[in-house]
């Protein structure tokens, strides 16, 4: 389906992909179409929601700057799934709740991490030494660590908030993988100590903004190339993260499943990124606030809720999107909302015949706390087509 509105109070038009937007949400992106380096024009995809400045499931292409805040503190967050030979006829729920509880032993979940003796130090090394340099011209960044400063042992972990690990069926009844997480500890203090320099910068430069977490580092500018080589590294941290993660989570499957091997080449997509990229006839840098890029032929994964479908895509390379496409079903109440209005005996009716935790501690991740994916999927028929539809028979949560 086309676009469905267009916004144009700002300096640059807001192409939108849905006609369900909030008002928190629709002034949130004319602040950002307010700024003097946006590129075209902001994209808004189907799911989209209100965020920290910038809108969660925001496409926003920028001349020789980027927002910090735009980014997250989530860094690299994103998807990774895998399809094996496994079908399912070959697994019920007593082997599943077993590979539950075997997932929940392997992979530390909320802010738990490897112990030492099972850190996974090996993948860890790629990134010990540039994270040494940062923090050499950045001294301050290691108050900021914190207590996130053990990044080696939260390899290969998954966080909490809405970051999960899902067995799930596919139409033709294939077993697959499927998890979501992102940078971590390690990212979230990186994103946070930059965001904050960019607001005293603006501070310092006596720059006016629509909101102050829209401040920004414009290239050539003091702190620009560091933060783009600091949101670089957490950005690979983060992939490296969610491949480490799916080689724990199927050999927790493979303890008590028969043997399978993984058919299809494992799918690893950023939704909370910013990359260098060429759109409209320039070279400009793309920030994906909760999207994924869905270039021609790019392969993605949208999840749904715990409880609904979700989706392995195509890119359609659709230009008005910037190659993108939603990176979800997008929440539709907030998490202190969610757990007002619902109740642990309506988590368990919604996520009926899943294996995954049913108590009042997940409830604001609900699915009913979600827009309907089925509907977020038909806004953005012009984006992506369906390769896979999923439906999840274990969910671990973060």
């Amino acid at each position: 389906m086309p676009i469905k509105q267009v916004i144009t109070e700002g300096e640059r038009p807001v192409k939108v992909w849905t006609d369900d937007l909030d008002p928190r949400s629709r002034e949130q992106l004319t602040n950002l179409s307010k700024l003097p380096f946006i590129h075209h024009h902001v994209a808004a995809m189907p799911d989209v929601h209100a965020g920290i400045g910038a809108t969660i499931g925001s496409v926003i292409a920028t001349h020789q700057a980027i927002i910090p805040a735009a980014v997250g503190v989530d860094i690299g967050c994103g998807m990774a799934a895998a399809r094996t030979s496994l079908t399912a006829e070959q697994i019920d729920e007593r082997v599943l709740k077993q590979v539950f509880d075997q997932i929940s032993r392997d992979v530390p979940v909320g802010r738990a991490q490897h112990k030492d003796e099972r850190a996974l130090s090996e993948a860890a090394v790629p990134f010990a030494a540039p994270l040494t340099a940062m923090t050499d011209r950045h001294p301050q960044l290691l108050k900021a660590f914190g207590r996130f400063s053990n990044w080696v042992n939260q390899m290969g972990t998954l966080g909490g908030g809405n970051h999960f690990i899902e067995v799930c069926l596919d139409e033709a009844g294939q077993v697959w993988v499927m998890l979501h997480s992102g940078s971590r500890g390690i990212g979230n203090a990186i994103g946070t100590y930059f965001i904050e320099l960019a607001r005293r910068d603006m501070e310092r430069w006596f720059i006016q903004l629509p909101d102050r977490d829209l401040a920004y580092f414009p290239e050539g500018s003091e702190h620009f190339d560091d933060y783009v080589t600091a949101v670089s590294w957490a950005q690979a941290y983060a992939r490296e993260n969610r491949d480490q993660m799916m080689t724990l989570v199927l050999a927790a499957l493979a303890r008590h499943l028969p043997a399978f091997e993984v058919t299809t080449e494992v799918v690893n997509c950023h939704h909370n990124y910013v990359e260098r990229e060429h759109h409209f006839s320039a070279n400009v840098w793309v920030t994906r606030k909760g999207a994924i890029r869905a270039r021609a032929g790019d392969l993605g994964i949208i999840p749904g809720s715990m409880g609904a479908r979700s989706y392995i895509v195509r890119g359609l390379g659709n230009p008005d999107s910037f190659c993108s496409c939603a990176h979800g079903a997008g929440r539709r109440m907030s998490r202190t909302a969610a757990e007002k209005q619902f109740t642990e005996a309506d988590l368990a009716a919604q996520t009926e015949g899943v294996i995954c935790r049913k108590d009042k501690g997940v409830l604001d991740e609900i699915p009913g706390a979600y827009k309907d994916i089925d509907q977020v999927m038909a806004n953005q028929a012009d984006l992506v087509e369906v390769v896979h539809t999923l439906k999840q028979v274990v969910c671990v949560k973060g």
